[in-house]
């Protein structure tokens, strides 16, 4: 990983400082025990994107590969109201494949600086992922979205084909018409409701949810993790200005999706029934469903080895035009993946 530990608590980080942490992040980012988020969190840099709906430049967080690759480059994005973070456990595994890995985060959450606050609806949100890919990825990538990042990858991959050369979808919120109510609520109601998404209880209850096998004294460092974006004073003005904008709704661009696809889904996810990952491999015939048992809505943070593997697998064996099943889709597995299995919070 080219990050090594230092005394007194501290992670050196190739090509960054000494004392820890990028000093945007919240000051909270120290409380976080998790070794694999501390490593993920002092690799976070910001990079300016300019997008057409800014005076002046995005300066955008992400995590840079460590290493440059002849196979098209892998994007990890995230799930709703979360950032880079969420990729802790996976996001190595692929690095130490030798893949090109990056983990962005989507406007308007992470640990972008939004200070002068853009807006921040769906085609913003694609326009940035645009412009930052034209920036400094360049190359045709297979995009990575879990959860409502599915949505988002799935929006971009049918705006911007010349940019995704695959597709990897994680339990993925595909089938909700958007944000639903929110976008007819008064403003200071839409506030009240945002705001209740950065209190500890909700997250622990979320978490609790979220995973099928986390341990119990683990939780409180998942819910760290997963909020610290939210301790940035810009986080709830976007996150309103998301909701009221409609969010995504991309289920009538699904069937227009001409990259191969992997679909992953937690078997026992209750967040989002893998009924629907049936549903999303019918829908989209060049694709794989795997399914992972034992494993709720996050796999990549629950079971990493698994989904690096598959990812792994994906990206480096060119995929031929699947066989088609009875329902329509292409070819549905259990996985039953194998690798080196690493020692987190989660688990």
């Amino acid at each position: 990983m080219a990050i090594l530990a230092v005394g007194g608590g501290g992670w050196l980080c190739r090509g960054g400082s000494i004392d820890g942490f990028p000093p945007f992040l919240p000051k909270e980012v120290e409380r976080i025990r998790d070794p694999f988020a501390r490593k993920i969190a002092a690799r976070i840099e910001r990079l300016p994107v300019q997008v057409t709906f800014s005076e002046t430049s995005i300066m955008s967080s992400c995590v840079k590969p460590l290493k440059q690759s002849k196979v098209n480059p892998v994007v990890l994005l995230h799930g709703f109201d979360s950032s880079c973070l969420e990729w802790r456990y996976a996001l190595p595994l692929l690095e130490d494949a030798g893949l090109e890995t990056w983990a962005l985060d989507i406007l308007g959450w992470g640990f972008s600086d939004l200070e002068k606050l853009p807006s921040c609806n769906v085609a913003s949100k694609r326009e940035h992922l645009y412009q930052f890919w034209r920036s400094y990825i360049r190359k045709p990538m297979i995009l990575v979205g879990p959860s409502l990042g599915a949505a988002a990858a799935i929006d971009f991959a049918v705006n911007h084909p010349e940019a995704v050369g695959k597709l990897v979808l994680i339990d993925a919120s595909v089938y909700a018409e958007g944000t639903g109510n929110m976008t007819r609520l008064p403003k200071i109601v839409a506030y009240a409701g945002v705001s209740l998404l950065k209190s500890i209880p909700l997250r622990l209850y979320a978490n609790f949810l979220t995973f099928k096998s986390a341990s119990f004294s683990s939780y409180f460092d998942i819910t760290n993790v997963g909020r610290l974006h939210c301790l940035l004073p810009w986080w709830k003005d976007a996150t309103v200005d998301f909701m009221a904008s409609g969010g995504y709704n991309v289920s009538s661009q699904i069937k227009k999706v001409k990259q191969n696809t992997l679909i992953i889904w937690g078997e026992d996810d209750q967040i989002i029934s893998n009924k629907l990952a049936l549903k999303l491999h019918h829908d989209l015939p060049n694709s794989i469903l795997h399914q992972i048992p034992n494993c709720g809505h996050i796999p990549h943070a629950e079971k990493p080895d698994s989904v690096a593997e598959l990812i792994i697998e994906f990206v480096q064996v060119k995929v031929a035009r699947p066989s088609t099943n009875s329902n329509g889709g292409g070819e549905i597995n259990t996985c039953t993946c194998k690798i080196s299995t690493c020692t987190r919070s989660t688990g």
